[in-house]
Parts: C-alpha cells; structure tokens; sequence
C-alpha cells in the first residue's frame, strides 16, 4: 500500500503522515519548496517527499504524482492570511482534487481511495441534512465573502454529485470535523453521519489529532472504509449530546 497526503506540511496533514508513519505505510508527501518539515519525517524510510505546487503540475506531473497509490488524502487548505484568503488559486481545493478525480478515472488501472478534509460548514443536502434560517444567512455571507469556505464546498460537492457509487476505479470519503483545535494527542472521539450540534450556534471542537487518527482508521481498516464508503461524517471530541432545538 502507498498513501499520497496532500497538504502534509500543514497543521492537520503533519499529524496525519505521523499517524501513517506510525503503522509504517509508505506515504509519499507532496510540499511546497518553502515548507517545513520536521526531522522525524524528513528521515523516515517509509516517507517519499515530492516538492511543487499541486496547483502548478500538469497533467503528465499529476499522474506520476498518483502512480503506484492506493489512497489519496487531502489536507489542502488556503493560509490564513489577506494573500491566502482572497489571493490565487481561488480554488486550491475543488482544482487539486477535480484534476485527480479525473485523473483517476481516466488512467488509473486500479481501485483508489480519496479521502477529503473538509468542514461541518458544509452542508451535505443530499443525505438529508439541512440548515436554520440563521444557519443560512451566515453561511450564504461566508459563501461570498471568504473564498476558502466556497472553495471546500465546491470540492465536497464535485464529490458528491459527479463521483457517485456507479464509479468503477474511485472511492471517497469526506471527513467533516467541528472546530479545530490541536492537541498533542488522541483522545476519546464520536464519529457521526451529520452534525448532532449547529456548526455556526452550538459548535463542538475537533482535535487535529483525532481526525488524523480517524483518517488513518479509514486508511487501515476496511471496516471503518466501508462504513463510511460515499459518506460524509462529523468528528466531534469525546461524545455530544443531541441538541433540542
């Protein structure tokens, strides 16, 4: 097995190749000429380093990126600052994984696995999920004034409505965490099929940790894969009680 990790030098993705390191996967990282990485994973055996910009590859590039890869993970995120918010590429997220997806289907002769980092501020319609009026207005604001959450939902949604269970070679899941927040360690976590809590009025929080340890589960255990095969789950820290409203 070999797992590709996008957005391995960013908070989450650094714990997710630690946890993939731990159960000695090889990982093969794609970072930026810029980015830091700490010693333990610059030296690990099982860890392929690639360096480039996802967004600056082409398609020849990408494909040799894939090759030999069973599961692909994605911890893209755009930096918070002026120039990674409202700056290029508007669309980091949707663009990375829109170009694997299709290369995927196009030219990969086995099955692949794509699991996607995104947010509880995404809404999964499809399944049944829906939001409250306030739910809406803020979410409608965050849609046209903050570029990075659009671009996580055009991701999700690309997913979502154009890889669907009839796709012969690719699989995803869409690993939603509440708030995040770091923490050296995993520690008691709740994985549920929608948010149980408002993602906007009544957030949870979600160590970085669990969702790299839960990403790693889908990755080893093709229990936990199956599970939540075309799924869109919420990690929550320790367990959450049903909200009245």
């Amino acid at each position: 097995m070999r797992v590709l990790v996008l957005g391995a030098s960013g908070a989450t993705g650094t714990l997710v190749v630690k946890q993939l390191m731990k159960r000695q996967i090889n990982t093969r990282i794609l970072i930026r000429n810029s980015a830091v990485l700490s010693k333990e994973i610059q030296e690990c055996p099982s860890v392929e380093i690639v360096k480039g910009n996802i967004n600056e590859l082409d398609d020849y590039e990408i494909y040799d990126l894939i090759s030999e890869c069973n599961v692909i993970i994605s911890c893209l995120g755009h930096n918070m600052t002026l120039k990674g918010i409202f700056g290029k590429p508007r669309y980091l997220v949707f663009d990375a994984i829109k170009r694997i997806s299709e290369t995927v289907k196009n030219k990969a002769n086995r099955k692949v696995k794509l699991i996607l980092m995104g947010t509880t501020a995404y809404t999964n319609f499809l399944s049944g999920e829906v939001n409250s009026t306030g739910e809406k207005i803020i979410f409608t604001l965050l849609d046209f004034l903050l570029p990075p959450h659009r671009d996580n939902v055009k991701a999700a949604n690309y997913l979502i409505t154009e890889i669907d269970k009839k796709a012969k070679n690719l699989e995803w899941v869409i690993v939603r965490p509440d708030t995040l927040i770091n923490q050296q360690e995993e520690s008691s976590y709740e994985v549920c099929k929608s948010p149980v809590r408002s993602p906007i009025f009544n957030a949870g929080k979600t160590s970085r940790s669990n969702v790299s340890h839960f990403m790693a589960e889908l990755v080893t255990k093709d229990k936990t894969w199956n599970e939540w095969l075309f799924r869109t789950p919420v990690v929550y820290n320790q367990m959450v009680k049903r909200s009245d409203s």
